[in-house]
């Protein structure tokens, strides 16, 4: 492990990153919204635990609902201090079981309103931890995948380029590894499919340099807008009708399943104490289940499960 030195990032840096990442991403989305009538704004609610808290600290969670574009879409922040690591973070790092940490992120999920407009996903975040008395340690993680409901090859395929153009000037086994390390952390086991065409995907990530670590997270967290915008452009006034709605929702069920029963990111927040109404802002507004769904041979739903819900070499 890599102890914290004096040419590490400070912790203010990166926190004047993330503040700047989430005013960069939900002020983009905004002008999406602002190109027509109805266009929907974010909720800003600033919040703070004190010293009475499990956890302490205080973050900025933006919420938007009933947008023009997107249905639903948060963008938190967060930065936070506890008595000791959720279990969910020290899977790989058992010697710091127990320890006090400091953690800060910014994690964001839009569903959007067109069922032809892939919901998306990614959080950036940085974790510092140690025992009393020894130095600490701080990694890296996060990542971004998409989950469309109805599969375009075209976008797919513009996605992980810009996942692996962000990574590529770190090393060039990288983005290989993190495809890998995301198709396997959002595989579905007892349903045998990836949750969607997946993406990227990091944790515990301190190898390089302190600065080219903190560097390699400021790339994936700038290539958000730059994969997923042209996307939007694509498929937000694509015609849809009550067919393509329904299946929206079913497919929201199994991102809801994936959320609260399998994903550690949820987990650790809900683990170390954390806010529950910023922790679950990566809910859709509307979902629902079917027993043992089965669509018909030839359909284009019937083409996401077997064609895009696959892992596959998208490049």
């Amino acid at each position: 492990m890599q102890a914290i030195t004096a040419t590490e990032p400070s912790v203010a840096n990166v926190r004047a990153y993330l503040t700047g990442l989430q005013n960069q991403i939900t002020g983009a989305l905004e002008a999406i919204e602002a190109q027509g009538e109805g266009g929907g704004r974010f909720l800003s609610d600033a919040w703070h635990k004190g010293p009475e808290e499990r956890l302490q600290g205080e973050g900025i969670t933006r919420i938007m609902e009933g947008g023009r574009v997107f249905e639903r879409a948060g963008c938190g922040f967060s930065h936070v201090r506890g008595a000791q690591l959720p279990p969910s973070a020290t899977q790989h790092r058992p010697e710091l079981a127990g320890a006090p940490f400091e953690a800060m992120g910014v994690s964001l999920v839009f569903h959007p309103r067109n069922p032809y407009v892939p919901t998306v996903h990614m959080n950036v975040r940085m974790i510092s931890a140690g025992h009393p008395g020894q130095e600490p340690t701080r990694w890296f993680g996060g990542g971004l995948d998409l989950t469309p409901c109805y599969g375009f090859e075209e976008d797919a395929v513009a996605f992980h380029r810009s996942c692996h153009d962000a990574l590529a000037p770190f090393g060039a086994d990288l983005y290989p590894r993190f495809k890998t390390w995301c198709d396997e952390y959002f595989y579905l086991k007892h349903r045998n499919e990836q949750r969607g065409v997946g993406g990227i995907f990091f944790d515990d990530f301190c190898e390089l340099a302190p600065e080219q670590s903190f560097a390699m997270l400021r790339s994936v967290g700038d290539s958000l807008l730059q994969a997923y915008l042209p996307i939007v452009a694509r498929r937000k006034d694509m015609a849809y009708a009550e067919r393509e709605v329904e299946f929206q929702r079913y497919r929201r069920g199994r991102y809801v399943e994936f959320n609260l029963v399998w994903d550690r990111g949820t987990h650790f927040g809900l683990q170390s104490g954390g806010r529950t109404e910023s922790i679950l802002l990566s809910m859709p507004p509307h979902a629902c289940w079917s027993y043992q769904r089965e669509d018909a041979e030839g359909t284009p739903e019937a083409q996401l499960t077997r064609d895009f819900l696959v892992r596959r070499d998208w490049l």
